[in-house]
């Protein structure tokens, strides 16, 4: 796993994010931070055999299968 960068949710997401994930990124966070309590959660990037990861802190991930589908879903440990 190859570590890539953090960000607040709400706030433009870093250059190094790929654009194919955005606009699930962008649904994630209206759902979660409509929902949100406390702290502002934050993004996470990991790249996992190549492929990017991105993972809300509030309990979200958005990934790139293999077959090169774009996934939003509560994070799976």
């Amino acid at each position: 796993m190859q570590l890539g960068t953090r960000w607040a949710a709400g706030s433009d997401a870093p250059a190094s994010v790929p654009a194919a994930l955005l606009p699930a990124i962008a649904e994630v966070e209206a759902q979660a931070l409509r929902q949100a309590q406390g702290p502002t959660p934050w993004w996470t990037l990991t790249w996992l055999e190549g492929r990017p990861i991105a993972e809300l802190d509030a309990g979200w991930e958005v990934l790139l299968t293999a077959s090169g589908e774009i996934l939003a879903r509560p994070f799976q440990d």
